[in-house]
C-alpha cells in the first residue's frame, strides 16, 4: 500500500466496452470495488472477514464516478483506493482510474457506506476494523 492508498491493475477486456468502444460507464464502479476489496486485504482483512465473522456489513449509499477520458479494450487501467473518512457507522472511500500507459487521468470518484448487520440495521464499525480504518486516514485509533 502507498501513501496514496492501493493500486490494482485491470486489463480491459472487450465484453466491458460499448458500441462506440470504449468502456461502459456503469463498469467503472466495478473497478472501484475491486479497488475497495484489495485495500482492505492489505489493511489486513477482508469483505468476507467482516461478514462471516463479525456480521458487519458495508453497503453503498452513495457512488460518483466523473469521466475525464475513455477508456478502451486492452488498455490497462490503474485503479487507484483510498480511504477519505471514517466514522462510527460509515466509510467514504475515493478512487483514481488511470490509464497505465500515460498515466492520464480517466476517472475520479467516491463511495460511500452504511455499515449495517445482517438484518440491515445500521451499528459501528468493530474496533478491529475501526483501527485499521483510522490508521488509513492518518487518525488515531
Amino acid at each position: 500500500m502507498s501513501e496514496q492508498g492501493c493500486e490494482v491493475r485491470i486489463r480491459v477486456r472487450y465484453a466491458e466496452t460499448d458500441q462506440m468502444g470504449v468502456v461502459y460507464h456503469a463498469n467503472h464502479f466495478i473497478w472501484f470495488e475491486v479497488g475497495r476489496v484489495e485495500l482492505l486485504r492489505q489493511l489486513g482483512f477482508s469483505y468476507r472477514d467482516m461478514e462471516q465473522d463479525d456480521g458487519c456489513f458495508i453497503a453503498v449509499v452513495d457512488a460518483r464516478c466523473r469521466y475525464n477520458a475513455p477508456a478502451r479494450y486492452d488498455d490497462e487501467v490503474i485503479v487507484r483506493t483510498h480511504l477519505k473518512n471514517v466514522r462510527d457507522s460509515l466509510v467514504h472511500f475515493g478512487y483514481e482510474l488511470l490509464r497505465a500507459g500515460d498515466g492520464l487521468l480517466l476517472a475520479e470518484g467516491e463511495t460511500t457506506h452504511i455499515v449495517t448487520d445482517s438484518a440491515m440495521k445500521v451499528r459501528t464499525i468493530p474496533d478491529k476494523y475501526m483501527q485499521a480504518f483510522r490508521a488509513a486516514v492518518g487518525r488515531k485509533a
